[in-house]
């Protein structure tokens, strides 16, 4: 059964930090992008940060850019994202997803681009 689990949320002031990790079972995702996406309360899931299957190429949304980093560690089959300067805007449910194929030099930024989905793990920034 393949699964992808993530682990690491939890509750931050703003401006502090939490790093969220993302461990895949039942397959090696050594040869697909992965990314991470977030659902906030009554918004549509969107795109967070992704990083290219060889770990070489990563590329962030804008409403992140400088504060959130994604790390993999294709030995141990995780995905990681850093993220600094939380503001309360960033509370949402957060996402790790594996990509249906490998897209070379660009990041998949789509949901559709993604075939495999962890089940999430809450992130709340409070003021």
């Amino acid at each position: 059964q393949v699964q992808l689990v993530e682990s690491g949320g939890g509750l931050v002031q703003a401006g502090g930090s939490l790093r969220l990790s993302c461990a895949a079972s039942g397959r090696t995702f050594s040869q697909n992008d992965m990314g991470w996406f977030r659902q906030a309360p009554g918004k549509e899931r969107e795109f967070v940060v992704g990083i290219s299957w060889s770990g070489g190429n990563t590329y962030a949304a804008d409403s992140v850019k400088g504060r959130f980093t994604i790390s993999r560690d294709k030995a141990k089959n995780t995905v990681n994202m850093q993220m600094n300067s939380l503001k309360p805007e960033d509370t949402a449910v957060y996402y790790c997803a594996a990509s249906t194929q490998r897209y070379g030099r660009r990041i998949p930024i789509r949901q559709d681009e993604y075939s495999y989905w962890g089940q999430g793990t809450q992130v709340t920034v409070s003021s």
